[in-house]
């Protein structure tokens, strides 16, 4: 018990004036080492009174917390990766130890602020778990996956399964569908939609329904005649229209695939 507790004091941050010091002479080497902000961490270091230190402890034990939380996120994350493979298959053995996978999972690491949330988090679990484990997607598209979880909300995600399996529903459908209520057309949350979908429409993610043919080829949409009078003015499309519908595209589900899809625990534990 007494080395435990020893070793649990040795992790805590110190609190007296000693600590102070040591928070001054890591800033003044960080100066050192970095050229272009050298002079500006210095005199920040320089510049605080004895009488600041309290303050600045509690800055620095915050902050040595928020690094603490941050490298246990990514600790259960690889644990969890690691329980959903299957190491004794020499394919997925070869591909976790590949060069190109570890380039993977440095990225995510490396843009790791980008899960902010626990659900951001499961989805790059199952991205890196099944792109180790699969060979669907390429290494390049499987990194704009991960670019993705960085770029977009959950609100975006939110669309992109209300419109899995679901090809041709309309916006006003899959506004329900999330479990939205009524808002007005002219609200901020109108506008938010809108630009919710342009987002994910540009981004490749997903698109218009249109048919296709017994090749894959789209079926060119029949032009409406237009009608006399109304004049060349396009009429306003609600936020919440109910006519032209959506679906993914070949990106997008290969996206859900990636990202929503958990593979099953190969290895019961518990963190």
């Amino acid at each position: 018990m007494t080395d435990k507790k020893e070793d649990e004091d040795e992790m805590k941050l110190p609190e007296s004036s000693k600590a102070a010091k040591i928070y001054r002479g890591a800033l003044q080497a960080i100066g050192g080492a970095i050229p272009f902000a050298g002079g500006f961490l210095s005199a920040i270091a320089g510049a605080w009174s004895e009488d600041e230190q309290e303050k600045i402890n509690r800055f620095f034990e915050h902050w040595a917390r928020m690094l603490q939380d941050e490298l246990k996120e990514k600790e259960d994350t690889i644990i969890e990766i690691m329980a959903r493979l299957d190491l004794q298959d020499e394919a997925i053995s070869q591909r976790v130890e590949s060069k190109e996978y570890q380039s993977l999972i440095k990225k995510t690491f490396r843009e790791w602020s980008g899960a902010e949330s626990e659900e951001k988090r499961v989805y790059i679990r199952n991205i890196l778990a099944n792109a180790a484990a699969t060979r669907i997607s390429s290494d390049d598209v499987v990194r704009m996956y991960i670019d993705w979880i960085n770029q977009y909300s959950e609100m975006h995600f939110q669309v992109i399964g209300a419109i899995y399996n679901n090809d041709g529903i309309t916006r006003g459908a899959i506004w329900k569908k999330i479990g939205k209520g009524f808002v007005r057309e002219n609200s901020a949350d109108a506008d938010l939609y809108k630009l919710l979908f342009r987002d994910l429409s540009t981004g490749g993610v997903i698109r218009q329904h249109r048919e296709v043919d017994y090749y894959g080829n789209f079926i060119s949409k029949q032009s409406k005649p237009a009608q006399k009078g109304n004049g060349s003015k396009s009429p306003t499309v609600s936020a919440f229209d109910e006519k032209e519908g959506y679906e993914l595209t070949e990106l997008g589900k290969q996206f859900v695939h990636y990202a929503m899809s958990d593979l099953p625990l190969k290895i019961e534990f518990s963190l």
